[in-house]
């Protein structure tokens, strides 16, 4: 009877502040008012965020934090260098000035601020900026994404997931493998945050890419053997980059497909690291199941990537990873709980999922196979 009584007045509530007549008065009212305008800038800052994303894409495009980390400049000397009129680049700079980006100094100059420093140091986050062109164009029509077109630009982008359509040639493999390496250190970082290797002998890492989280993991666990397991076009840069990190006697690198072949056995850990979330739910299945078979009694399955669908819903998982997958039109953005289930259902228990540190970089979930 609470619950229907809270929902009854919530809808009555929701259908007054929906009134325009309301909302005047509520922005003049003194008891209304702040919250009146909070709710309003919140609103707008909705209603924008297209066009803040479009000034990011064009800082980054234009290269103007690296530009402005050698030291302030001015609009005309900015626009003289990048070709741009002065009057517009000014728009530029006063706009990447209003989402913090930039600093506004005296004398009209433009430098650094803060988080325009950051992003330079966060690792791949400039390249998957400018790989959203592909995302932008398919998010032009949302209805129509939501209806489900043939064929999107993300899905020609992110070809393994389609584990059907033949061979992938080299240099789209390592186009993919270099987007994923780079956007691949942070969620490393999250991810060994949130496990304990110290009881692991050997850690199977599928759908690993060129290597980017075994990588940190060995730097991490010195004394720990490692296998990765991924398509046969990701090998020759897996083998360069091990080789580079001083990891290349400790890893081993064995090619094949996750669809279609046996996983390699003997690891008493197993990681997929971003890989779920690309896939549908019968791949999802057949994987886990997969896993489940090749990690002895007591192993360890651990998952880590973006979650959505929550309880709670969140920003990123539940507005960016969630579209991003249905744009690339296989696999999407999962609860842990959702995760959990299909974990449970193939056999695992011990399903933990501690709350992340970083919802936008990752979650992370763990289970063990019973003895």
């Amino acid at each position: 009877m609470e619950a229907e009584a809270t929902g009854w007045r919530g809808g009555w509530l929701n259908r007054l502040v929906a009134r325009p007549g309301f909302q005047r008065w509520a922005s003049t009212f003194p008891l209304t008012r702040g919250r009146a305008r909070r709710d309003g800038a919140a609103l707008f800052d909705v209603v924008q965020g297209f066009v803040k994303s479009q000034v990011l894409m064009a800082l980054v495009e234009l290269d103007v934090f690296r530009r402005l980390r050698a030291g302030p400049q001015t609009a005309e000397q900015m626009g003289r260098a990048l070709d741009i009129p002065a009057d517009r680049m000014q728009v530029l700079l006063q706009a990447g000035a209003a989402l913090g980006l930039l600093k506004r100094r005296r004398g009209g100059r433009y430098g650094l601020a803060r988080q325009g420093a950051a992003l330079m140091g966060v690792p791949g986050l400039e390249a998957m900026i400018r790989h959203h062109r592909a995302f932008y164009r398919d998010l032009e029509d949302p209805v129509a994404l939501l209806r489900g077109p043939e064929r999107t630009e993300l899905s020609e982008f992110w070809p393994y997931v389609f584990g059907a359509r033949g061979d992938v040639a080299p240099d789209v493999a390592r186009t993919y493998s270099d987007l994923m390496a780079q956007s691949q250190q942070l969620v490393a970082q999250d991810t060994l945050r949130a496990i304990d290797l110290k009881c692991v002998t050997r850690l199977l890492d599928i759908g690993g890419g060129t290597g980017a989280f075994l990588e940190a993991v060995g730097a991490a666990n010195p004394g720990l053997d490692m296998v990765l397991f991924d398509l046969p076009q990701v090998v020759p840069d897996a083998t360069d980059r091990f080789a580079r990190a001083g990891l290349a006697d400790r890893v081993r690198i064995e090619a094949g497909s996750f669809r279609e072949d046996s996983l390699p056995e003997g690891a008493d850990a197993i990681s997929l690291i971003r890989v779920l979330y690309d896939h549908a739910d019968d791949t999802v299945e057949a994987l886990l199941s997969k896993v489940f078979d090749a990690l002895p009694g007591a192993g360890r399955l651990i998952i880590s990537e973006p979650m959505a669908g929550g309880a709670k819903p969140e920003i990123a998982g539940d507005v960016y990873f969630a579209f991003y997958t249905m744009a690339m039109q296989t696999g999407r953005a999962r609860s842990a709980k959702d995760i959990a289930a299909f974990c449970r259902a193939v056999g695992f228990e011990q399903i933990r999922s501690p709350a992340p540190s970083r919802a936008f970089v990752t979650r992370v979930l763990t289970a063990v196979k019973p003895k």
